[in-house]
């Protein structure tokens, strides 16, 4: 026998299924968003940022990927001490990476939020092993491709932000 308790019962299951379904695919494009913060992410999203980190050729490398952020944390430690305190870190315009990277990475980047999310032991300052550490986790939540695994494409980069879909 069917009762009004459990159509209820039923209805209250199947809208709990779909709530986290639908959450669950919605988080799989909002990994990275949430990893970092919305600016930095659609930072990253920018196609002249991809070509600059792939000298053109569309597949991005994990050792290019780093290379990259290397140059980038250079550029940061100002003071040359292996550590990135606020004062060196946070630039509303971006400063040398800019012209390195792109405008919107480098606002992204070099916020407090990120700087928060960078330092891990909350020290105040940015190792270069939590940079490198994170970045590394970064470029593991965008490669999502099974065919060409530790190399990501324009396409990963825009799902992960965001964008594209996860068709490679």
């Amino acid at each position: 026998m069917v009762t009004s308790y459990s159509i209820r019962r039923r209805a209250a299951l199947l809208i709990g299924a779909f709530v986290a379904i639908t959450y669950a695919c919605v988080s799989l494009a909002d990994d990275v968003a949430s990893f970092a913060t919305g600016g930095y992410a659609r930072g990253i999203r920018s196609e002249e940022l991809m070509k600059k980190m792939t000298n053109g050729t569309g597949m991005l490398t994990k050792d290019e990927w780093l290379a990259f952020h290397e140059k980038i944390f250079a550029m940061l430690d100002k003071k040359h001490t292996g550590f990135i305190d606020a004062e060196e870190y946070i630039n509303v315009s971006g400063g040398d990476v800019v012209m390195f990277a792109t405008g919107g990475y480098a606002r992204g980047l070099q916020t407090q939020e990120m700087m928060n999310k960078i330092d891990t032991d909350h020290d105040g300052t940015i190792s270069q092993a939590e940079f490198t550490a994170y970045m590394t986790k970064l470029f593991d939540m965008m490669d999502t491709s099974k065919t060409h695994k530790g190399m990501i494409t324009k396409e990963e980069v825009m799902f992960a932000t965001g964008g594209y879909n996860r068709g490679s």
